[in-house]
């Protein structure tokens, strides 16, 4: 059955519309999930004014069968099977026949109890009790009251459309009564309107010039911009954040284009674009990376007849861009070294110190990079670049335009003479910023990010910040996200555990946790990132848990480690070989770690076996170390003929305790090869039930 919600606002920040749309959506979910309702479909849309779920939802909630428990079997029946008064007044109490009772096993004995069945509440009853408690349960980045209700929302509330099955779904939040009307566009067709489907709100909001879908008006403005822009063979300047606002703060995108005096070329293309996005959402116009005298911009109406909102844009832009010149000129008469020092009077967070003591940790995180990974060469520039890349901070074009952080500083080394190098690494320090923004392109750039993110991560971490489902103020998730992805993306085979503590040392007494506590959060931080990175990418949960379980010190490692068993999935041997691990896996478990010692080796079977135990690991450990896991698990797969041997004629559990002891270390060594693979004991043989991990 159809099911629609709108909830009509004042003008939303495109921040809010999203947080709005995936808070509506998962606990929405829950309710019915938890409602045992079915649920074909649950989508949500949202423009600046509203939020929207459609759903196509079960008529009512599943049956359930509820058990009820009454006495022990023993006090409900006497010796020769007839009821007890205990028996009689239990049936009586819950209005059922005695013949109804029934014996039902429990952990705690034989009781006497009976099975009943529970029919389930209609869907339209449950949704009327549980949305205002959604709706009102919605958290915003900054929330709003309004008039003399104490209720609280992204901006304030003006209608909500709530339909069932064609009808109003009622219910009621702070004097605002769900309805059957719905807005146009505020501008253009402002006038209400009934509905009473899916069909007839998608179609009207249409006719009074709103585009519902966020994908939809996103495809009008490039198909906007690219009619303006054809015939000039240009561009805009690549901004998916911009798009992606701009088709949230407009319900129906018109494109219009501006100019701007080409005095203002001689600033970089960076700053240029940063002057339009921040302030005015405009887009930068380039034609073969260079920028052209114009801009683009989106507006929510129809058109621009008599130019209002053009002349306007090109007003407000020159009086940002000749402030851009100014701080562009301004900040060149002071060297970025001579700046450096006033870097200890800018906070970086309150209970870790300064921006100059993070610097100090910058460079010797720089340093060690380089020298873990025997960039000799790389050293000096990733250290200068180390030296510089918080500076422009303190510059009054990063005050203006904060999202030219790194950026400007990169471009102010570059016209102070500053190394290629260093210029570039200072550019993209900060990259990624987002969960999939563009990683940097040199290797300096790359060490200096993992040096920065890695510090505020450990730091952050020492003084007790704490990742929650709904909080992350730090940004853990994301830097932790970055750090993985430039490891991946730049193939470095570096130890997770002596970079953590590298850098937990570098903070000297500052941090009060101890460290191991700090570094084995970290790692789960890191562990959880990794799993989001890798079941995005398309690999199994069963093999990303397998991976993870063996251990991911060396994230590079752990991903090589992926690949070669998705690559093995298929493989004839691969289940028989699962089952094979799963059972030493069972025989050994809660037994102590014994040594082998191979005069106790008695049957040919397991002699045998420790040979070639013996020759795998000479070949496949160096494989390992090297990376080459597809071949190591090749080798390691000849185990399996002498295994099964093993397990047919060898009687592991012997009466003798020192047979005993050494069979159970054999099986250990081969279970601690197998664990430079996979933990075999996560992967699900096909067929086999296993519960996804939420």
């Amino acid at each position: 059955m159809e099911f629609l919600l709108e909830i009509f606002t004042e003008e939303m920040p495109s921040s809010h519309i999203k947080a709005g749309l995936a808070q509506l959506k998962e606990r929405l979910g829950r309710t019915l999930q938890v409602s045992r309702i079915d649920c074909p479909l649950l989508e949500t849309f949202g423009t600046c004014r509203r939020l929207v779920v459609v759903g196509d939802f079960g008529s009512r909630q599943k049956d359930s069968e509820v058990v009820v428990v009454g006495p022990p079997r023993d006090v409900a029946f006497a010796a020769d099977g007839s009821p007890t008064p205990a028996a009689r007044g239990f049936a009586k109490s819950q209005n059922v026949s005695l013949e109804s009772l029934e014996v039902l096993k429990t952990p705690k004995g034989e009781y006497v109890g009976f099975k009943r069945t529970s029919h389930g509440q209609a869907t339209g009853e449950i949704l009327s009790e549980a949305l205002p408690g959604i709706i009102s349960s919605l958290s915003f980045p900054k929330m709003m009251r309004w008039g003399n209700v104490n209720f609280r929302f992204s901006r304030p509330v003006r209608n909500i459309l709530a339909l069932w099955d064609g009808r109003v779904l009622p219910f009621s939040i702070h004097g605002i009564a769900s309805n059957d009307r719905v807005r146009g566009h505020k501008l253009r067709s402002p006038q209400s309107f009934r509905v009473k489907s899916i069909r007839e709100y998608q179609a009207g909001l249409k006719r009074n010039k709103v585009i519902l879908s966020a994908e939809d008006r996103k495809r009008l403005i490039l198909g906007q911009i690219r009619r303006r822009l054809g015939a000039l063979k240009a561009q805009i300047f690549p901004d998916d954040a911009l798009l992606e606002k701009l088709a949230y703060d407009v319900e129906f995108p018109y494109v219009f284009r501006g100019d701007f005096p080409r005095e203002y070329l001689r600033l970089p293309l960076e700053v240029l674009s940063a002057a339009m996005r921040e302030g005015q959402s405009l887009f930068s116009v380039v034609r073969e990376s260079r920028q052209l005298p114009l801009f683009l911009g989106v507006a929510d109406t129809l058109n621009d007849p008599k130019r209002l909102i053009r002349r306007g844009n090109e007003r407000v832009l020159k009086a940002r861009l000749e402030d851009a010149r100014f701080f562009w000129e301004q900040d060149l008469k002071m060297p970025l070294a001579q700046r450096a020092g006033e870097l200890k009077h800018v906070v970086f967070q309150e209970k870790l110190g300064s921006y100059e003591d993070k610097r100090v940790r910058l460079r010797l995180m720089a340093a060690y990079f380089c020298d873990r990974l025997d960039e000799n060469k790389l050293k000096k520039e990733a250290v200068q670049a180390a030296d510089l890349c918080k500076v422009d901070l303190l510059t009054e074009m990063v005050r203006e335009f904060p999202g030219l952080q790194g950026i400007v500083g990169g471009l102010y080394a570059k016209e102070e003479g500053y190394p290629p190098a260093v210029c570039q690494a200072v550019y993209e320090h900060y990259r990624p910023v987002g969960f999939e923004d563009s990683l940097p392109s040199s290797l300096a750039g790359a060490l200096l990010s993992l040096s920065d993110k890695i510090d505020s991560i450990v730091g952050a971490v020492g003084i007790g910040i704490r990742v929650t489902g709904s909080s992350d103020s730090f940004g853990l998730r994301r830097q932790a996200n970055g750090v993985c992805r430039i490891i991946l993306a730049r193939k470095l085979n570096l130890a997770l555990a002596p970079l953590l503590e590298r850098a937990v040392s570098a903070y000297g007494d500052i941090l009060k946790r101890p460290k191991h506590e700090i570094v084995e959060d970290v790692r789960i931080l890191v562990e959880q990132r990794l799993r989001f990175i890798y079941e995005s990418q398309g690999y199994r949960y069963d093999l990303v848990g397998a991976v993870l379980g063996a251990g991911f010190d060396n994230i590079y490692h752990s991903h090589l480690r992926l690949k070669a068993l998705d690559a093995l999935k298929k493989r004839r041997h691969f289940e028989p070989f699962i089952l094979m691990a799963r059972r030493v896996n069972n025989i050994l478990r809660d037994s102590p770690s014994y040594p082998v010692n191979e005069d106790l080796l008695a049957d040919q079977e397991e002699k045998d076996l420790w040979s070639t135990l013996a020759i795998v690991s000479d070949h496949a450990l160096p494989l390992i170390r090297a990376g080459d896991f597809a071949e190591a698990q090749n080798l390691i797969f000849r185990l399996q003929p002498s295994l099964n041997a093993f397990f047919d004629k060898v009687l592991v559990m012997a009466e003798d305790k020192a047979l005993r002891r050494n069979r159970l270390g054999l099986l250990a060594r081969i279970r601690q090869l197998l664990l430079l693979i996979a933990d075999w004991s996560q992967i699900v043989i096909e067929g086999e039930r296993k519960e996804t991990p939420a």
